[in-house]
């Protein structure tokens, strides 16, 4: 049984997963960063439509967030000839942890922002507030990407299927 396509089968703990250098970090983070983002302004555009509140609409792009983040690992996944199940479950395990701490930082920065919350799209406060977040969100995920791909863990799982 070939073990590297199996999630979570990792048997050497301590030993660093190729490619666990910054530059794999930052491309793994670039990459959560991208779905993230066109969750987040598409979540604002249609909460704002609609006349939603911040809790919904903040809500809604967190979602949409998750959501476009694990598409873009499960299309790749996918591309690589893998069952739906599987990429799902690639998808899973790769971007959860990094599309939570993306998210979290990313609306928490918004959030004790001054006025942020209540800007609205013709407001550059809420572009500048939401591509400043992503700025600091970003800077905090990466190291985070780094120890879970050291780990053979987060997007170390998807490399596993990019050969």
């Amino acid at each position: 049984m070939d073990h590297s396509t199996h999630i979570g089968h990792d048997h050497d703990h301590h030993a660093p997963a190729p490619g666990a250098d910054w530059a794999t970090a930052v491309r793994a983070t670039l990459h959560c960063l991208t779905g993230c983002a066109v969750g987040e302004v598409l979540g604002m555009v249609a909460g704002t439509a609609f006349g939603w509140g911040n809790l919904p609409t903040t809500l809604l792009a967190v979602a949409l967030a998750f959501l476009f983040g694990y598409s873009l690992t499960l299309r790749g996944v996918l591309r690589a000839g893998v069952g739906f199940r599987t990429a799902f479950r690639v998808a899973l395990a790769a971007d959860t942890l990094s599309i939570a701490v993306m998210e979290l930082i990313d609306n928490g920065v918004i959030l004790v922002w001054p006025s942020a919350m209540d800007a609205t799209l013709g407001e550059p406060l809420f572009w500048i507030s939401l591509a400043l977040s992503l700025v600091v969100a970003f800077a905090v995920t990466t190291p985070v990407n780094k120890w879970t791909i050291g780990r053979g863990r987060g997007h170390a799982v998807v490399h596993r299927y990019h050969h």
